[in-house]
């Protein structure tokens, strides 16, 4: 019988090796609370710019978390500059972060044009710069990683380039890598590539680095394709641990299905009407909390389509999310699609 995990970065254990990414617009710390419910040892906060995070002159919403019960979580910085990374990770060290993460993967294009993110993929030697300059500047009780795309682009200097920064960073004391599996020309399209992710953890091992974990991302929408993916290459060289990105907005019991999978335990059945609208209610809730009841009605709506996938009517429920303005709206949604009351749906559902 095959066992999974834990996930080990630095000194941080994560029994199930299963982690939510760093997703900019979606999370923040309600839609981490809500990963936890469902089995989310550990997750990241939204891609951070260095400057903000240096600049803010006390805790925004971006850099909160519950400091009762989210530890471990995790802080990912974005910039171009050693000095402003380090100041940043100082910062977010002091808020209570428990983790830095590096992106060197971002492939919008107004971050390319600013030389953050992808952009360091074709630049090493800044991107090492990067890496030493925060690992020496860090308590080395707060384990550092970063991510990474399969390269900027298809070239064979794209993959050299690749290879420079991951044994780079390995030397200078990085504890994991989280790898997307497509270049950052192709951004999301194409299928990401898992037997280049899983070559990375085989060149580590080579290289007598297989305590680096490797964590990988790219496609990871059921359990079962979750599973394979933990479960795939010869024990030695198997990857680490999976970063759960698109595939958890609007569906955290996926975190719920993995476990009872990699535990060889039936997949719990798909949740009820009831059981989806009692999280959307309490997502909304934490969120009014956060952000207040206005903020939150239009930062939800775009939660709610990515919940409306879930929903036998997805795409008339889709378009009332969509026009979500107000807390009642958004209960006028869920009443009108997530109740006994719904026509258009039999009640077995409920």
């Amino acid at each position: 019988m095959q066992t999974f995990g834990p996930l080990r970065l630095g000194t941080i254990e994560i029994r199930v090796p299963v982690i939510q990414a760093a997703l900019s617009g979606y999370s923040d710390a309600p839609m981490r609370k809500i990963a936890r419910q469902f089995g989310c040892e550990f997750a990241l906060c939204e891609v951070m710019l260095d400057q903000f995070v240096v600049a803010v002159s006390k805790r925004k919403s971006r850099l909160y978390f519950a400091e009762s019960d989210e530890h471990p979580v995790g802080a990912q910085l974005m910039g171009s500059e050693p000095t402003q990374f380090v100041r940043a990770a100082q910062r977010l060290v002091g808020e209570g972060f428990d983790l830095i993460d590096l992106n060197f993967a971002c492939p919008v294009k107004k971050v390319l044009g600013r030389h953050r993110g992808g952009y360091l993929m074709t630049d090493p030697k800044s991107a090492l710069e990067i890496v030493s300059a925060v690992r020496k500047n860090i308590p080395d009780s707060v384990p550092l990683t970063i991510k990474l795309r399969k390269g900027f682009d298809d070239s064979p200097e794209s993959r050299n380039r690749f290879f420079e920064i991951l044994d780079g960073a390995a030397d200078r004391g990085i504890s994991g890598v989280t790898i997307h599996g497509r270049t950052v020309r192709q951004r999301y399209e194409g299928e990401s590539d898992w037997e280049f992710i899983s070559e990375v953890k085989r060149h580590l091992v080579e290289k007598n680095r297989p305590d680096i974990a490797v964590i990988g991302s790219g496609d990871l929408f059921t359990a079962d394709v979750c599973v394979q993916r933990l479960s795939e290459g010869i024990a030695e060289s198997r990857i680490d641990g999976l970063a759960l990105a698109r595939g958890v907005i609007g569906n955290p019991w996926l975190f719920q299905e993995i476990s009872a999978l990699l535990r060889q335990e039936p997949k719990p059945t798909p949740p009820n009407l009831k059981e989806q609208r009692e999280v959307l209610s309490e997502h909304f809730r934490l969120s009014s909390e956060l952000y207040g009841e206005r903020r939150a009605a239009t930062m939800m709506r775009a939660f709610g389509v990515k919940y409306s996938l879930l929903h036998p009517c997805l795409e008339q429920v889709r378009q009332d999310f969509v026009q979500v303005k107000t807390a009642a709206d958004w209960e006028n949604v869920l009443e009108k699609w997530y109740s006994m009351h719904c026509i258009a749906l039999p009640h077995e559902l409920w």
